[in-house]
């Protein structure tokens, strides 16, 4: 049986206090990030207001969190996003476009009532270690 083993960087936020849960796992050759809010490092504060800014930032995160798990942005194999307003649908498409490649990873995208600290978007990933 695979061993799962905890992701941890300093580079991304890390877990809010006292909640259950890890920035990542890597079981076998996956690695399983948690969602990723528009979050400084080391903040529980928004950087950004608008939906391309947020993205940006939860790409940021994102990258830091793979990286440190030995995988990369390009090894996303699933993605699942969602946003506070189906609105902001095509500026969070033009910002996450930019980072996932020409190879897209399968994707599925839902609209919900609200996100931790007021955030507009939230996008959790799947990848290849």
């Amino acid at each position: 049986m695979t061993e799962k083993a905890v992701v941890r960087t300093e580079l991304a936020p890390a877990p809010f206090q006292g909640a259950p849960y890890s920035q990542a796992i890597r079981a076998g050759d996956l690695v399983f990030v948690s969602g990723q809010l528009a979050l400084a490092p080391g903040s529980h504060e928004m950087v950004a207001d608008t939906i391309e800014e947020q993205t940006e930032q939860v790409f940021r995160n994102l990258r830091a969190i793979l990286e440190e798990a030995g995988s990369s942005l390009e090894r996303i194999v699933k993605t699942t996003v969602y946003l506070t307003d189906l609105a902001n649908f095509q500026g969070m498409n033009e910002v996450y476009r930019t980072h996932v490649g020409e190879n897209s990873p399968a994707r599925a995208t839902l609209e919900v009532s609200a996100l931790p600290s007021g955030a507009l978007v939230e996008i959790e990933a799947v990848a290849l270690a």
